[in-house]
């Protein structure tokens, strides 16, 4: 799915009116009938309303749903921002239309028109859209900030009004709604941490843009969805065997943290490897081989971590490098070594990141197209502070980009940063995957779909999403809360066949 800008927006409406065709007032019907269809399909109907409506068209949406809630005998009063200013063409013929109606009108032109919103009345911000560029003014930021100390339950049209569409809102007044009803596409204000108490729950309504619209440059941001990902996914073939699926090789595991090792390593052969070799120390061979029989063995000669590797590794289709390894300068000495004497890719997590953000000579001689999965910490200590957000996303970009590597950003909507400049939101994941060992799962899945012959921007992408949908499947049978990483990975399996089902 695109994720487009604000103008990028306001063409596509454009080429909507021109080549469906359709008036602009009634595509801002239709978008008013989608948000109409969704509160009656969610039982808000019948019910009252306070809808506090700005003068462009956003407010107008708002005039028209107002509007189609009274002729369903709802109760609704209409609050209107009144500077002095004409409102917008499409606004003035809804404002029209709406005076025909039994809706009381109110308008307001500072602090001493604010109202008690009645307990039970659901609130519709609609005062405004995916235009704003720059921060309410004094009497606005006062009425939003009266919105929400209201208690009542918020329904945003399009985009809670004071967010910015594309750049960071920090310091802005902006409504928290409980839901945003949004049109056609996702915003970039949507996929950020940041943003998270002003979206609430959000639902993409399709209002019928018109789908030849292409934007006119190549967008930075995409979503990756199920669409998107059953283009990338490849079945088997049925004369396959093991040798067509990769051999990994997986570093992983120190004293006490076998376990990083152990979830890693089943979720590789869990998204299809065809071999697996894991390289751990001494300690964890016993503890391997008795948990995961399909996995071979190379041990180190180190009791407790990983130091050498004494075998040839170019035989190996791909490397993992991280899941409990720790940060000793010996097991720095391992990853310089791989680092010198093998040419593919890499995937590295955990502590192999660590130990990236500790020497800089080492990410000098990152593998090209080698896949680093942070989090927000450990993107940070490998990259520098980011004042907010979206400023960590453009210095993803950055970083990917200066060192030809794809960096996997990981949260709620993980951001794949590829090196040509393009990125990638995730669609799938829940809060209960937040827990110590999902990213080790994560680590083996992306490894396994390299070793498999996906490119290293598919592994990536489709690792990642594979990852949350098996997640998504956990949560559904054991909730969020006492769901585990295990579970996850125990879930792979149900998570390919949706994929493959195309339902």
């Amino acid at each position: 799915m695109q994720i487009l800008s604000p103008e990028q927006i306001r063409l596509w409406d454009k080429f909507t009116i021109e080549n469906e065709p359709i008036t602009s007032i009634d595509l801002m019907e239709r978008a008013a009938m989608r948000c109409f269809e969704w509160l009656e399909t969610n039982d808000y109907l019948p019910g009252s309303f306070s809808v506090f409506c700005g003068k462009g068209n956003n407010g107008g949406d708002g005039l028209a749903l107002a509007r189609m809630l009274s002729q369903k005998n709802c109760p609704v009063i209409v609050y209107i921002l009144e500077f002095g200013v004409k409102g917008t063409e499409e606004f003035q013929a809804n404002l029209a239309r709406l005076h025909s109606s039994n809706v009381e009108i109110r308008f307001i032109q500072g602090e001493e028109n604010f109202h008690p919103i009645p307990a039970a009345d659901i609130i519709i911000d609609a005062l405004f859209g995916c235009g704003l560029n720059r921060p309410v003014d004094t009497i606005t930021g006062k009425l939003i900030e009266h919105i929400n100390n209201s208690g009542n339950e918020i329904i945003a049209i399009d985009i809670p009004s004071g967010l910015y569409v594309d750049k960071s809102s920090k310091g802005n007044t902006i409504i928290k709604a409980t839901h945003t009803l949004s049109f056609q596409c996702y915003k970039l204000a949507f996929l950020v941490a940041e943003n998270e108490i002003y979206n609430g729950e959000i639902h993409i309504l399709d209002i019928g843009l018109h789908p030849s619209y292409t934007p006119g440059k190549q967008n930075q941001f995409e979503l990756a969805d199920i669409d998107f990902i059953r283009a990338i996914y490849r079945p088997r073939k049925k004369f396959s065997h093991k040798g067509n699926f990769g051999h990994t090789l997986l570093v992983a595991g120190s004293y006490g943290k076998m376990g990083a090792a152990l979830m890693s390593a089943k979720a590789c052969l869990r998204s299809g490897a065809g071999l697996l070799t894991c390289h751990i120390p001494k300690c964890g061979y016993e503890i391997l081989q008795g948990y995961l029989p399909e996995a071979m063995a190379t041990v180190d000669e180190d009791e407790n971590i990983n130091t050498k590797i004494q075998e040839d590794i170019s035989k190996y289709t791909t490397i993992g490098i991280g899941p409990g390894i720790g940060t000793d300068q010996k097991t720095k000495k391992l990853i310089g070594e791989i680092f010198t004497n093998y040419k593919s890719p890499v995937v590295l997590d955990a502590d192999g990141l660590n130990i990236l953000a500790e020497d800089e000579n080492l990410l000098s001689r990152l593998i090209p197209y080698s896949i680093l999965t942070p989090h927000p910490k450990e993107f940070e200590r490998i990259f520098g502070k980011s004042e907010n957000d979206f400023a960590r996303l453009t210095l993803a970009l950055q970083k990917a980009s200066q060192h030809k590597c794809i960096i996997v950003l990981k949260g709620h909507r993980t951001l794949i940063a590829l090196p040509e400049g393009k990125s990638y939101f995730n669609d799938s994941g829940n809060a209960g995957m937040a827990k110590g060992g999902s990213g080790d799962a994560l680590t083996g899945i992306i490894s396994g779909l390299l070793s498999q012959g996906y490119a290293p921007a598919e592994a990536a992408i489709f690792g990642v999403y594979l990852h949350g949908l098996s997640g998504d499947i956990a949560a559904q049978i054991f909730s969020e809360q006492a769901m585990l990483p295990s579970d996850l990975i125990d879930c792979l399996g149900k998570a390919y066949l949706s994929i493959e089902n195309d339902n």
